[in-house]
């Protein structure tokens, strides 16, 4: 099951997995895109382990890794509790 993170202002939208049994967590990446369909890109968290980047700058990626980096206690603590939703009690 994935859950919702975060929608960017371009529509982006992260999600992520339960915790696996081990440990790792799936964070996907998609950005909708009208002449492509969508890009997107996977980051398996903790060991930041990048895959199927499709349609992303060097830049746009430089952008995407800091901010998993940057958020990644998060979405590891919310993949332990049903996502974001059931962590705040929603």
């Amino acid at each position: 099951m994935m859950y919702p993170f975060m929608t960017l202002n371009d529509d982006t939208e992260i999600t992520h997995s339960e915790m696996r049994a081990d440990g790792r967590v799936k964070v996907y990446i998609e950005t909708p895109d009208e002449k492509d369909g969508f890009h997107n890109a996977i980051c398996y968290l903790p060991d930041y382990k990048w895959e199927n980047i499709n349609g992303y700058s060097d830049m746009e990626m430089s952008y995407f890794k800091k901010l998993i980096r940057e958020n990644a206690h998060l979405i590891m603590e919310f993949s332990q509790e049903g996502g974001i939703l059931s962590a705040a009690n929603f």
